[in-house]
């Protein structure tokens, strides 16, 4: 995965309406909102069906903006969010605000889906199922830059257990309750593209956004397709 650079836009507008989208999920939403240079108030936002992203995310986003007068160039920023989650998912969110940013010249920020979830909770510690029995796990400790990485059983077993931690599925909170008897387990609503934009007040007002050529997901494992393919350069038999 290619690390996403922060740069400092020069020429940014301070305020504006800025573009939510989170296509990380097993649901999806595009969000909209304006932005007076401190604070974001949420005109309106829509839900994506799972599996349909490529399919609904940019008709969403051209009706959403219709529905409020605007065209794509009165965005001054996008707000997206960039994993962990589905490859498909992921990939199609980020190809898509590629495609809405570039031409336009609208700079982007991300946000882990984790660390929306994390402040959507007020705590530090979050957790979202990875499948296979795994989480993608986020933990922040007082005075030390949170982490975050892909745990199964094992990985739990041999990590410090937090106070508390927030989830927002059946499978997280399963495999967590199993590692951790004596953690907190606090459930919430799944973040979506508002909770992002909300995450990324402090981005957008300091103008920090990522070098889109280098934009890429944050994914924290491999494909199926990278785990079960044949290696490069390896004929079949």
């Amino acid at each position: 995965m290619a690390a996403n650079q922060i740069i400092a836009q020069d020429g940014f507008a301070e305020s504006g309406f800025v573009l939510g989208v989170d296509t990380c999920g097993p649901s999806g939403s595009v969000a909209l909102a304006q932005f007076d240079g401190k604070t974001l108030q949420i005109l309106g936002q829509t839900g994506l069906a799972g599996r349909s992203y490529s399919a609904t995310l940019v008709a969403a986003t051209g009706e959403l903006l219709e529905q409020h007068g605007l065209v794509l160039g009165a965005i001054c920023a996008i707000v997206a969010v960039n994993g962990p989650g589905s490859f498909t998912g992921v990939r199609v969110g980020l190809s898509a605000v590629k495609g809405l940013a570039e031409p336009a010249g609208i700079p982007v920020a991300v946000v882990s889906r984790l660390a929306v979830l994390a402040n959507k909770a007020g705590i530090a510690n979050s957790a979202l199922d990875a499948h296979r029995h795994e989480v993608f796990l986020r933990i922040g400790r007082e005075g030390v830059e949170a982490r975050e990485l892909l745990a199964g059983a094992g990985e739990l077993a041999a990590i410090a257990p937090p106070a508390r931690i927030v989830f927002c599925d059946d499978a997280a909170g399963g495999l967590l309750g199993a590692a951790w008897p004596g953690t907190e387990l606090l459930r919430f609503e799944a973040p979506n593209a508002t909770d992002a934009m909300e995450l990324a007040i402090p981005l957008i007002e300091a103008a920090e956004f990522v070098d889109l050529a280098l934009l890429d997901g944050h994914y924290l494992r491999r494909s199926d397709a990278e785990i079960f393919g044949e290696p490069v350069g390896q004929k079949s038999a």
